[in-house]
């Protein structure tokens, strides 16, 4: 697992990061307090707090390749 913060400041911004991170296989989560939700679900994302700081974590099985390609993918998003 791997974790990352993430911070997104609008509904385009939303939109990218839902259409990014549903082009790998792993399981995303996003964490905001103590509400965990699925990263690829555009209305569970909008059901955080987007005015603070997400924490993004990563689960996959062949962690590193797909950190790699994850961070590259969203560095635009990353705190």
């Amino acid at each position: 697992m791997k974790s990352f913060t993430i911070q997104l400041k609008s509904i385009n911004e939303v939109k990218d990061f839902v259409n990014t991170v549903n082009r790998f296989d792993c399981d995303i989560d996003l964490i905001s307090g103590r509400y965990v939700v699925d990263a690829k679900s555009i209305m569970g994302i909008f059901s955080l707090d987007l005015s603070k700081p997400i924490r993004m974590e990563i689960h996959a099985d062949n962690c590193s390749e797909t950190e790699e390609a994850l961070s590259k993918s969203i560095s635009r998003f990353l705190v």
